[in-house]
């Protein structure tokens, strides 16, 4: 996976469907979610599709897979997963994921229903990285 600055650069030069089509890439970007790791508990609520975030690997160093129904959807967990992948748990559990994704402006770039879930994807990530922080 590219690392937050890398897309963000990219995204910078691109305009309208660019921007799409480089989400939709990021999501096919994703490691492969098995499908028994799509279960309730890892299912982000508040999102008008279907998506699922689930942490792999160490205290030390998160690894998060995840996947959604939707291509453009799938693009924007991919930014979020970015922003945190392979980072200390305590890290990721601090750290304004906000913040860091302020340079892709998601709520002026796509429609409000496309990232009503984006607050829901980022609070799933942190709780999770919190409870592995916690031991």
């Amino acid at each position: 996976m590219r690392s937050l600055d890398d897309i963000a650069e990219e995204y910078e030069f691109l305009e309208g469907d660019e921007r799409y089509r480089l989400l939709i890439e990021l999501g096919r970007e994703l490691d492969p979610m098995p499908p028994a790791l799509k279960t309730d508990a890892t299912q982000v609520r508040g999102c008008s599709a279907q998506v699922w975030v689930y942490p792999t690997g160490e205290a030390d160093k998160l690894h998060f897979v995840a996947d959604s129904n939707a291509a453009i959807t799938k693009g924007i967990v991919a930014l979020v997963i970015a922003a945190v992948q392979d980072k200390p748990a305590p890290e990721v559990a601090a750290m304004d994921v906000r913040a860091r994704l302020a340079p892709f402006d998601l709520e002026n770039q796509l429609s409000s229903n496309r990232t009503q879930g984006v607050p829901n994807m980022i609070a799933l990530v942190q709780e999770h990285a919190a409870r592995i922080a916690a031991g």
